[in-house]
């Protein structure tokens, strides 16, 4: 009876283990990479615990009942070609002593589906062990029976737990179930007591249970693929400019040596390191392609390439500005040119000049126009400038030369003009009075002096000779009171300027006042004229005389 139960036992066991092997076998052909979240695959487990060895039923010529075997030692080393399929040796040893002796190696698949911290496993193994009698009461009954080796196949499966010990190294197998069958040949049948073998045959069906630790190695998750970056120092130059490129690798495996290694449609590079140099002298103006290779291994992710690109840009012609100064001279003098070029590159540039009349020297930023010879006119200034990649510019500017104007008009040299003589014989009794007469004359000259207001006036007084000494004395001053009377007239009834009149007696033998009108630039003649003392005259009042008429008859 207990002998069929744990053929059911078994049966049920090994059943599951078959559609666990199925299943997982199943799942490792469609597995998909590891889900996030998902802990990544060792690449090589290691276990090493403590089994439990149910072996109730073994078939031999006659039922005979074997031990458990409670002091068991198991370990395994598996390793995974994938997430979930491998491969794993194991070994059993359960020493005998108070218990039947048994240890086993075996080699087979294995199977697993990860969970965060929970993986489940079945495996199926084939190999051989080593088997030795049963213990019984009666220790001489099977003191002979020898170990002996047979073939063995064992299935199961279990649990594990991995732990964040050890940076998730360190995991426990909870469970770990097996079915194991064995044939074990002892030979020939010899009835006991014998002084030999027992003999017979042995098929052997046990149930083991399997705990301890567990260790992971390695990583079936494959380190990230190499990565590379190109860049350029300069994304636009002109030829001759320095250019460089640089490549920038990332996901290195600092164990192994990363080379370099560079290619560009420009021509050669120099260097082999992460950054190079571009010769760029020779370039066309265009588009350039220069592309990095970064490799630390043959393996695919091992290497990387990348790319970048610069332009090339044609040199820009120079620009010029002209001016000249002054624009307008006048035969044979000079003007100075000044250029002003400029070089978008700043390359170096060469002046020179031209013109269409005249001529120009000088080869820099300054020339000087020389209108020597020029005839009267507009004179065309061409400043050039040249790079030193053969780009001209140039500009114009112009100077006019203006004929020189007329000599001046001879201009007659101003002469002086008589203008009107007053008398004073009429009026005895005051005959240096400026009378009605003599008032006509003075509106004349003064209208004179009104119409050329730069000319002056020469007032002349004169005297006739006296006959006796007595009207000498008394006539010494008559010319001098005339002349000074009849400025007086002028300057206070006509509002002329007092600095406009000039006083002078003259030598003619007559009692009269001439005039004489000087315009700016004329001369007067003084031959025989005298000045006046004017502030030793007393000037006559031409109304005084009616005064006292006028007083007396009242």
């Amino acid at each position: 009876m207990q002998s069929h139960s744990f053929r059911s036992i078994g049966r049920i066991l090994l059943a599951a283990c078959m559609v666990s092997l199925g299943v997982t076998s199943l799942s490792a052909q469609t597995a998909a990479p590891a889900a996030p979240g998902t802990p990544n695959a060792s690449r090589w487990d290691v276990f090493m615990g403590y089994t439990y060895m149910g072996m109730h039923m073994i078939n031999q010529p006659s039922t005979l009942r074997y031990s458990d075997i409670h002091l068991g030692a198991i370990g395994s080393v598996s390793y995974w070609m994938n997430r979930n399929f491998g491969g794993e040796v194991s070994y059993t040893n359960s020493p005998d002593g108070l218990n039947d002796g048994y240890s086993s190696i075996q080699v087979g698949p294995e199977f697993r589906k990860q969970t965060q911290e929970l993986t489940l496993f079945a495996h199926g193994q084939i190999g051989v062990g080593r088997l030795g009698g049963p213990n019984n009461s009666s220790p001489s009954f099977f003191e002979h029976n020898r170990y002996v080796w047979g073939p063995v196949i064992n299935g199961g499966g279990g649990v594990d737990y991995t732990s964040p010990l050890m940076n998730g190294r360190l995991g426990f197998r909870l469970m770990q179930v097996d079915y194991r069958y064995g044939h074990f040949n002892y030979g020939p049948v010899n009835p006991p007591p014998t002084a030999g073998d027992i003999g017979g045959r042995t098929n052997m069906r046990a149930i083991t249970l399997s705990t301890g630790l567990l260790l992971h190695f390695g990583s079936l998750v494959p380190p990230p693929p190499v990565t590379a970056s190109c860049s350029i120092s300069a994304a636009a130059i002109f030829p001759g400019d320095p250019e460089s490129a640089s490549i920038s690798a990332g996901a290195l495996n600092p164990k192994m040596t990363a080379t370099y290694s560079w290619t560009s449609d420009s021509g050669p590079v120099t260097g082999s390191s992460t950054t190079v140099t571009i010769s760029t002298a020779t370039l066309q103006p265009g588009t350039y392609t220069v592309k990095g290779h970064v490799s630390e291994g043959p393996k695919p992710g091992q290497s990387a390439d990348c790319s970048a690109q610069f332009t090339v840009r044609a040199y820009e012609p120079p620009t010029i500005a002209c001016s000249a100064n002054p624009t307008s001279v006048r035969p044979g003098e000079s003007s100075t040119i000044t250029a002003r070029g400029n070089s978008p590159q700043n390359l170096p540039l060469t002046y020179s000049y031209s013109a269409t009349s005249g001529s120009v020297s000088g080869s820099g930023t300054s020339a000087t126009l020389s209108t020597s010879g020029a005839s009267p006119g507009t004179i065309s200034i061409t400043c050039n400038v040249v790079d030193s990649k053969g780009q001209s510019a140039s500009a114009r500017t112009s100077v006019s030369v203006i004929a020189p104007p007329p000599p001046p008009p001879v201009r007659a040299i101003p002469q002086t003009s008589s203008l009107c003589s007053m008398t004073f014989d009429r009026d005895k009794a005051r005959p240096t009075r400026v009378d009605n007469e003599a008032k006509a004359c003075m509106d004349d000259v003064a209208l004179a002096l009104q119409r050329s207001s730069d000319a002056k006036l020469a007032v002349v007084g004169n005297n006739s000779t006296p006959k006796t000494k007595a009207a000498q004395r008394r006539e010494a001053n008559y010319a001098a009171e005339r002349a000074v009377n009849a400025k007086d007239y002028l300057v206070k009834e006509k509002g002329v300027d007092p600095s406009r009149v000039m006083v002078f007696t003259g030598s003619a033998d007559t009692d009269n006042v001439s005039t004489t009108l000087v315009p700016a630039g004329a001369t007067l003649n003084t031959a025989g004229l005298s000045p006046v003392d004017e502030s030793a005259i007393k000037v006559q009042p031409r109304k005084a005389v009616i005064a006292r008429k006028k007083a007396a008859t009242k």
